[in-house]
């Protein structure tokens, strides 16, 4: 019986080991590491790969893009599509730093509780997003493709802007940047804002109390951050839409822990499918996105609470 195997090709010099737990979890029976990948590299790879196989075993052979860099992973995934050649095909999966799966679970979970709230989901909200690493990038582009109306808050003035600008014009979005370097900065950044997503390092304190007390038309807000002291102030790592209180409001909070489980749900459900699929699967950040919904979707027509099941 001929061996599924998966194929991680990472560009730096280590292989996540929650990547490949969860591959082998899911029913790869090999998982192979493959490092220091360069983006001209993935072509004679993907097609080394596919060519000792017959074209209707194509299950057997997955592809996983990995990395840090959202835009190279983006480059990776365009080079991937040109690796195959007829029925010759593999199915690929680009998660670059956990961070398709995470952002897919952030805005799945949060249109779900504007759902919740207002019976509507992103449509013409405006979304504050602190963090311009993959997990933020890929988050604001979600919320724009939604019909939000995203701004990044540039916290540093070393934060890579152009990169971010550049993933964004490549998912055919444009958005702005409003400054958040300072306390006052911060303010002006959430008055207005309906929705915060809050992705930035482990153990730094965004968003306190006092700065929240302003932001008068929040409805929800999110926190990646499982490090303490936490992003946002006043929201908690098993949050599932808890209320937070403030000078003037209040809001639902979703911490990060509740995040986790829909991404680890998400994640092994993808490499799930590509086992499965009757095609070969090309999964980037939005697809991910369809599956966070889609799992939660399936769990509200049991009649139970979502993000409990997902836990």
């Amino acid at each position: 019986m001929a061996q599924k195997i998966l194929y991680m090709l990472v560009p730096g010099a280590n292989i996540s080991p929650f990547d490949v737990s969860l591959a082998a979890d899911s029913g790869y029976d090999m998982v192979i590491p493959l490092t220091g990948i360069k983006n001209e590299d993935v072509i004679p790879m993907i097609q080394d790969a596919i060519f000792c196989r017959a074209p209707k075993n194509f299950n057997n052979t997955g592809i996983f893009i990995g990395g840090r860099d959202v835009n190279l992973a983006t480059d990776m995934i365009d080079r991937a599509k040109k690796a195959m050649v007829g029925s010759f095909q593999a199915a690929v999966f680009a998660d670059p730093n956990g961070a398709y799966t995470t952002s897919a679970s952030v805005v799945a979970l949060v249109e779900k509780t504007l759902k919740e709230q207002l019976g509507k989901g992103l449509q013409g909200l405006k979304v504050a997003v602190f963090g311009s690493g993959p997990v933020g990038l890929c988050s604001g582009v979600l919320a724009a493709k939604a019909g939000a109306h995203p701004y990044f808050c540039q916290l540093t003035a070393d934060e890579p802007v152009r990169a971010a600008n550049r993933f964004c014009e490549r998912y055919e979005v444009e958005i702005p940047w409003v400054s958040a370097e300072t306390y006052r900065e911060k303010i002006e950044a959430i008055k207005n804002a309906d929705v915060i997503l809050c992705a930035v390092k482990a153990g730094i304190r965004v968003l306190d109390k006092e700065i929240l007390d302003h932001a008068a038309n929040l409805i929800v807000a999110t926190d990646t951050n499982a490090v303490p002291p936490s992003g946002v102030e006043g929201i908690n790592a098993h949050d599932k839409g808890v209320v937070v209180e403030t000078a003037g409001g209040s809001f639902k909070g979703i911490g990060p822990l509740a995040i986790g489980n829909l991404k680890y749900k998400t994640q092994y459900g993808l490499f799930k499918k590509m086992l499965v699929s009757d095609k070969a699967e090309m999964i980037d950040f939005e697809d991910a996105y369809h599956f966070a919904v889609s799992l939660l979707h399936q769990v509200e027509a049991k009649d139970t609470d979502p993000l409990e099941e997902v836990a």
